[in-house]
Order: C-alpha cells, then structure tokens, then sequence
C-alpha cells in the first residue's frame, strides 16, 4: 500500500536516497553531476541547507519502503545569508569542477520566478515510474496547501503530470550550454 506523508528528520536519510535515486537520468541534475558520480552529495546538500523548511518535505512509502520523495519551500522561504555561505563547500564538493554550472543554474531560474507569494516545489522523484508515486507526493501536498505553486520541470515528458494537476506552462527557460527548463504556475 501506497502512503505518503511529510518526512521528519530521522527520514533524511531515506529521502535524499531516494532522490539521488531518481534523479539519476535527469538532464538538469547531469549537467551538474556527470554520470558515473553519486548524486547523494548533491541532494545531501539540499537537504540540509536549501530545501530544509520544516514540515516541507514529503516521502512516499510503498508497503513501508521509501519509493518517492518531494522537496517544497514553503511561501516566502528564504536561506539566510549565513545560511548560503556555509553551504558552499558542500556545494562545491558535490559539484566539484561544475559549481559555476550550480550558480548559473540559480542565476537562471531566480531570475525567472514569479514575484507572487507561492510554494516551490525543489524536487519530486519517485524510483518507479509509472504507479503513480509522484501523483501522490504532488497531490499530498497540493491538497493541503493554500495558494500558488510553482516549479521548473526539468523534463519534458514530466510536463503532461503537472498539467493534469493544474499547472500551466509558461516560457523555457535555456541553461546557458546546457539543458532546457520548463516553468509551470498552478494557481491558488
């Protein structure tokens, strides 16, 4: 049985496991990390320092096994300066010689926010595709929450999913010599 639920502490583990996991053949992600190297630094990092928001992050369990997870910052949610700086290291060991790739990566997509208070999602990955994993993560979330989304689909194929949840496509958003992104706004 399918159940999801907002992830505690204890549950970091899992859930950057199961990212790394399923991320493994996104192309935003690989343009950072190259194929062949881990993913578990990368989203260890996020975990900790970038989507770490109380009470934001989902895991989706199948038969009590992690099978999906889901990073979203909350309206408003800002890292603190001091917050930032002391990621960078983390960053850096995680992206190694690409870590310019991660600032062009944020300048890019900061740019192109909406200026509308909303929640973002970070990041929804299930390991198996196909039974419906990352429908229940999204629909968790966006059953309890109130007002705006927003996210960057890195894939295109994963566009037809968000539309089916109510979000709506604005212009891609180009990775300078790297891949395309694809914004998306659910209204409130």
């Amino acid at each position: 049985m399918l159940e999801v639920r907002t992830a505690t502490a204890a549950d970091r583990r899992d859930v950057v496991r199961v990212m790394a996991a399923a991320f493994d053949d996104d192309p935003v992600t690989r343009w950072l990390v190259p194929a062949g190297r881990s993913l578990t630094p990368l989203f260890a990092t996020h975990a900790r320092w970038a989507h770490d928001a109380q009470g934001s992050t989902d895991l989706a369990l199948l038969d009590g096994e992690p099978v999906g997870a889901a990073f979203w910052d909350p309206p408003g949610h800002r890292v603190p300066a001091w917050r930032q700086l002391a990621s960078i290291p983390f960053y850096a060991r995680a992206l190694r010689r690409n870590l310019a790739r991660g600032v062009a990566l944020e300048n890019v997509v900061h740019r192109a926010r909406p200026h509308e208070e909303f929640w973002y999602l970070a990041g929804v990955g299930a390991l198996r595709r196909g039974e419906g994993i990352g429908t229940a993560l999204l629909r968790h979330r966006l059953e309890r929450l109130s007002g705006a989304a927003y996210l960057e689909s890195s894939k295109r194929e994963n566009i037809p999913l968000y539309e089916r949840l109510g979000f709506e496509l604005r212009d891609s958003l180009q990775l300078p010599e790297g891949p395309e992104l694809w914004p998306m706004w659910r209204q409130g």
